[in-house]
C-alpha cells in the first residue's frame, strides 16, 4: 500500500486497515508512529516485530483529544487506573500536545503494551490527521515508525525507507516539532513524579505546573520508551563534541549548527537551525541525509545548553551515539 493523501479517502482506507488488525503509519506532530489498533494484541505483536523491537520496551497508547475533565476522563477510561485521571487534569493546558505521561494502568490494558508493567504511558497528539484518525476508529499504540534504534521517521518518504513500500501511510507533511514527546511519571503514591525523556514539551514549563521534577534512576528495563542508552542512530558511527577541537584524520560529515559552523574541511555539512525549534525540526532528516554520504564517521556538534528543544536534541544525539548493542546495530 502507497503513501496515501490525508483526505476522507485515505483516512477511510487508514481505519480500515487498522480495524482488520494492519498497522499504519500516521503522522504526529513529534514523529511519523506505527501505529497498530490498542485493543488489537495481534496487531499490537505486528508493531514489535515490524520495528524488531524487544518485548521489554513498552509502547504508547493514543488517545483522541478532549475538551473539559468530564471529556478526558471519558477517553482514559480503560486505560488509567480511575483515581489517577482527576490528578491529570492539571496537565490540560499541554494536551493535545507532545507529552506523554506514565501513570498506574487500569487493569484492562494488555500487558504488551505495558511490557508487563504495572504503568500505561499516554499521550494526545496535536496533528490534525492523527486527531481525525483516531476519533474515527479510537486508541491505538503508535511507536515511531522505524526500525528499533535507528532514526526517527519525520516525513512519509522515510517511513517506507525505513519500513518498506507496503506499508499504508496518511501523508500528513514533515512533523513540526521533529522529536519525540516529553515523558513524565506522575499519580504514583510510592515514586517522586519525575521526567523520563526530555521531548517536545519543555521542563521547565512542566514543572511550573507540576512542581519539581525528579530525574529517572538508572535501570536495565524501561519504564517508558527512548530510554535505552543506545537509540535513534544511523548507520554511520556517530560522535558527539561540545566544542570543535582538532580536525580529524579520517573523512567525516558534520551535523553543526548555524551559529557555531565547524572550521574542518569536511566530506558533507549540515547546519541545524536557526534556534532550538528549527534544531530540533531538522534533526532527524539531516541525520538520515549525513548518514547517505559514505563518510567514515558523522561528528554532531551539542547544543550550547540543556534547556527546552536543547534538552530534547543534546538527548538523542547522545543516544545516536552510544555504544550499540547487538540488538539495536
Amino acid at each position: 500500500m502507497p503513501i496515501v493523501p490525508a483526505n476522507q479517502s485515505g483516512l477511510d482506507r487508514a481505519v480500515a486497515a487498522l480495524l482488520a488488525g494492519q498497522l499504519v503509519g500516521m503522522p504526529t506532530e513529534t514523529v511519523y508512529g506505527l501505529a497498530a489498533d490498542a485493543r488489537n494484541p495481534e496487531a499490537i505483536a505486528r508493531v514489535f516485530e515490524a520495528k524488531g523491537r524487544p518485548l521489554y520496551d513498552p509502547l504508547i497508547v493514543h488517545v483522541a483529544p478532549a475538551q473539559g475533565p468530564l471529556a478526558l476522563a471519558e477517553r482514559l477510561a480503560g486505560w488509567v487506573r480511575p483515581d489517577v485521571v482527576s490528578r491529570l487534569v492539571a496537565l490540560a493546558p499541554f494536551w493535545p500536545g507532545p507529552l506523554t505521561v506514565v501513570v498506574p494502568r487500569d487493569p484492562a490494558v494488555h500487558d504488551l503494551i505495558t511490557a508487563g508493567l504495572d504503568t500505561v504511558a499516554v499521550r494526545m497528539p496535536s496533528h490534525p490527521v492523527a486527531q481525525q484518525l483516531l476519533t474515527a476508529h479510537g486508541p491505538v499504540v503508535a511507536p515511531s515508525a522505524n526500525r528499533f534504534g535507528r532514526i526517527s521517521p519525520t516525513t512519509p518518504a522515510a517511513v517506507c525507507d525505513e519500513l518498506g513500500h507496503e506499508l499504508l501511510v496518511l501523508d500528513g507533511g514533515p512533523c513540526s516539532v521533529g522529536v519525540e514527546s516529553t515523558i513524565v511519571r506522575i499519580g504514583h503514591d510510592d515514586l517522586p513524579q519525575a521526567l523520563l525523556r526530555p521531548g517536545g514539551t519543555a521542563r521547565v514549563d512542566l514543572e511550573a505546573v507540576l512542581g519539581l521534577l525528579a530525574s529517572p534512576t538508572p535501570s536495565s528495563r524501561p519504564e517508558a520508551p527512548g530510554q535505552l542508552a543506545s537509540h535513534y542512530a544511523p548507520r554511520t558511527p556517530l560522535d558527539v563534541v561540545e566544542a570543535w577541537g582538532p580536525a580529524p584524520v579520517e573523512p567525516v560529515a558534520v551535523l553543526e549548527h548555524t551559529e557555531r559552523p565547524c572550521p574542518w574541511p569536511v566530506v558533507h555539512r549540515i547546519a541545524l537551525g536557526p534556534g532550538p525549534s528549527a534544531m530540533a525540526q531538522q534533526l532527524y532528516q539531516a541525520l538520515r541525509d549525513l548518514d547517505a554520504v559514505g563518510a567514515a564517521r558523522i561528528v554532531a556538534l551539542l547544543p550550547a545548553d540543556d534547556e527546552g528543544l536543547h534538552a530534547a536534541v543534546r538527548d538523542r544525539l547522545q543516544r545516536a551515539a552510544a555504544p550499540r548493542p547487538p540488538t539495536v546495530g
